[in-house]
């Protein structure tokens, strides 16, 4: 059950939280090919399963930024914010990726809200510290600082 929070001012006292681990989701060769379909990015080690077999990881791999995109749906599952009238996404930096995530793979999210700011124009922006962790796997596969923008209701 994710956390709640209503409003600016309990997002603003969200700074430094820890929330957590989402739940794990399966890599397959299905999401791999969807991945790639909608973003035209059929490279042999993530689509071509015969060839990658005989590759560096001996089966396909997912695509890094496919990993990085479940950033939003798992975070739903960590936190949910209530009270505002729009969130934005407003970037990612420090996107890294130490290791592969083979097919066949789970992959869960830790987070934190490492920091949560006013803005002049209004409004706060939320940073966050994502970790994508691959079950088993003592390296995260990719670690990013997300960042929101949320406006009063």
């Amino acid at each position: 059950m994710p956390l709640t929070v209503h409003g600016l001012p309990e997002i603003l006292a969200l700074g430094g939280r820890d929330l957590g681990h989402s739940g794990w989701k399966e890599v397959t060769q299905e999401l791999i090919d969807a991945y790639a379909d909608v973003s035209g990015d059929h490279q042999w080690i993530h689509t071509d399963t015969a060839r990658a077999a005989e590759g560096p990881y001996g089966r396909t791999i997912a695509h890094g930024y496919m990993v990085l995109s479940w950033g939003i749906p798992m975070f739903a599952e960590l936190l949910q914010v209530t009270g505002v009238g729009r969130a934005l996404n407003y970037g990612v930096d420090r996107v890294r990726y130490p290791a592969p995530v083979p097919v066949g793979s789970r992959v869960r999210l830790h987070a934190t809200v490492t920091g949560v700011r006013e803005e002049a124009r209004g409004g706060v922006r939320m940073t966050r510290a994502f970790t994508f962790e691959r079950e088993g796997s003592p390296k995260p596969v990719c670690v990013a600082e997300s960042l929101t923008y949320y406006v009063s209701a």
